[in-house]
């Protein structure tokens, strides 16, 4: 006879495949604790103190419409952690706190930090897994050694299970510098090849694949906010799967690139040709300076190039768009520290062929957009990592909304670019979460 304190059979499956509630303490570590990661978790902060709201934050001040009509905000659709559940650490080649390193970075007003320094004084960047090999224009002051690249995986590993003791969950966000370009090779394609590359010190390990790797051992989401290959190879989506970690990036989609997914779908939609579209950015962030050496450049100008030939799709409209030219240039000028302009010349043509030129000049704050982008990740991660049908999926491509350059989950396949068709699914993937849920 059946124990009356026992749900039926069809109560407990229902019950293992509801999302698990987000209670307790969410730790988030970030690799790389500059600009973004400061001005990111400064503002959580402030915003928890009632000094801001959480501006440009998806999670924190959009809504979601249901199928019974309402539109409650997303925060309160899903069962995301709250704000003040928030822990954070992180790693840096520089050493200090975090209220000098966002005194360094100069994004956020002096005033404003004071208010909060007690707090960021309260977080020390541990020693990172670094090699200039893959970052040239950065001295390290504050860094791990190790025998090999696996040692070096494992000391992560011992950080992160020491952060693992004192927090509930955890999630990984990589707020460092753009790697040097790197392709595919063979000891990315298992697993079994690339631990095996670990051990050999395989240069084809970057350090943020060091990081991914610990990450996803741990059964801890991670995501890459930059353009480096880092989780989207074979070996990683296999251990992402293989540990219910889920995994997303790449290249956080903050200025320029964001106007461009927004644009080009209106050329497409109203059926205007593209002779060609021009891109510049000066920038003089610690971003830019990295970004001035032409093998880290390499890897973000791939990110910024794979957008336009994915939403025009000149295959299927050679009339229009058959070989447009687009380039993209980023500079290093000091003088502008975080605030970056974005400048965009146009050249598309109309009725008949006449041409016509559109033109953008985007003065923004690089950090400030990657912010809230960095939290939305963070709290869907964590979201998806508690939801089981998408635990076990490896790339969670619904939060491509996020990234220049999402993964898919079949790796080397195309993506989605247009960032309206990025909103239906991102909401629509959180509506199926709020049924489930």
């Amino acid at each position: 006879m059946q124990n009356a304190a026992t749900p039926p059979l069809e109560r407990r499956n229902m019950d293992s495949m509801a999302v698990v509630p987000g209670t307790g303490k969410l730790g988030i570590m970030m690799p790389g604790m500059g600009s973004v990661a400061t001005t990111f978790i400064a503002g959580v902060e402030a915003v928890r103190r009632g000094m801001a709201k959480p501006v440009g934050s998806v999670s924190q001040m959009d809504t979601l419409e249901l199928p019974d009509g309402t539109t409650p905000p997303v925060r309160d659709a899903v069962p995301l952690a709250a704000l003040d559940d928030l822990v954070f650490t992180g790693w840096d080649i520089f050493g200090g706190n975090l209220y000098e390193a966002a005194r360094t970075a100069h994004v956020l007003e002096r005033d404003q930090l004071d208010a909060i320094r007690p707090f960021l004084e309260g977080i020390e960047p541990l020693p990172a897994a670094f090699d200039q090999r893959y970052v040239k224009r950065l001295e390290p002051r504050h860094h791990k050694q190790g025998r090999n690249k696996c040692d070096l995986a494992n000391q992560l590993r011992n950080d992160i299970a020491e952060f693992k003791a004192r927090t509930d969950r955890q999630v990984m966000i990589w707020t460092g510098s753009t790697e040097i370009y790197l392709t595919e090779k063979p000891v990315h394609q298992s697993l079994t090849a690339f631990e095996k590359g670990l051990v050999n010190d395989d240069e084809d390990i970057a350090p943020s694949m060091l990081y991914a790797w610990a990450c996803l051992k741990e059964g801890i989401p991670f995501i890459n906010g930059a353009p480096n290959l880092s989780c989207d190879i074979p070996a990683l989506h296999e251990l992402s799967k293989q540990t219910g970690a889920p995994i997303a990036g790449k290249d956080f989609k903050t200025g320029q690139t964001l106007i461009k997914t927004v644009l080009a779908p209106a050329l497409k939609a109203r059926c205007l040709g593209l002779h060609g579209w021009y891109s510049t950015n000066i920038l003089g962030n610690r971003d830019g300076e990295v970004l001035d050496d032409p093998d880290n450049f390499k890897t973000k100008e791939e990110s910024k190039l794979s957008v336009l030939e994915s939403i025009l799709r000149p295959e299927e409209s050679p009339d229009l768009y058959r070989d447009f030219y687009h380039k993209v240039r980023i500079n290093y000028y000091p003088p502008r520290g975080d605030n970056k302009e974005g400048w965009d010349n146009i050249d598309l043509f109309g009725w008949l062929g006449y041409p016509m030129q559109l033109k953008v000049d985007f003065l923004c704050r690089d950090s400030i957009l990657a912010a809230p982008l960095a939290l939305d990740l963070c709290l869907f991660m964590d979201l998806a990592a508690r939801t089981p049908s998408l635990k076990h999926t490896g790339v969670q491509e619904w939060l491509s909304f996020y990234f220049k350059a999402p993964d898919t989950v079949i790796v080397g396949a195309p993506a989605e670019h247009d960032l309206f068709r990025q909103a239906e699914v991102l909401k629509g993937t959180l509506r199926r979460i709020a049924a489930e849920a």
